[in-house]
């Protein structure tokens, strides 16, 4: 299974549909926050597509989860912005979050900085600032999660 990372698009609508197109084999799309009226621009919350959104912290009045949990490709999943967990200062927050709620692959933006690490069995994957061109995919094989960095130009 393979999975489209966005996160940070802040007014760049066309960087979002150029990712999309870029990747058709995606069966899943993670927006990570910070420009949820791009997806609504980019007529990203169509129903028909396969779309999980969390709010960022430039969301203001959003209706958006803070975070998502759910299982995806046979792994248990956590998305979120990163700002409630203050990742910016460090990941010990949001190690703690993962750990509480069991989960393999933890998606986060906000730092706006690429990142994938395993720590403790776990991938923490930030496919940095789709404003600056950047986004991730993960494929999901085999129970095992490998990120990539990519960009859009």
């Amino acid at each position: 299974m393979r999975l489209l990372v966005l996160s940070d698009s802040h007014g760049r609508p066309s960087h979002l549909l150029a990712a999309v197109e870029a990747e058709p084999k995606a069966e899943l799309i993670y927006f990570l926050g910070d420009g949820e009226r791009d997806l609504e621009m980019a007529g990203l919350c169509h129903p028909d597509l396969n779309v999980i959104a969390v709010r960022g912290n430039c969301d203001w009045g959003s209706d958006l989860p803070a975070r998502d949990i759910r299982t995806a490709g046979g792994i248990r999943v956590l998305a979120t912005h990163g700002y409630a967990e203050r990742v910016k200062y460090g990941p010990a927050e949001l190690e703690m979050a993962a750990a509480d709620v069991k989960a393999d692959l933890i998606l986060f933006g906000h730092t706006h900085e690429p990142y994938n690490q395993y720590v403790d069995g776990r991938l923490y994957f930030n496919p940095g600032a789709l404003a600056d061109g950047r986004y991730g995919v993960i494929d999901i094989v085999g129970g095992n999660c490998i990120g990539i960095h990519k960009t859009v130009y």
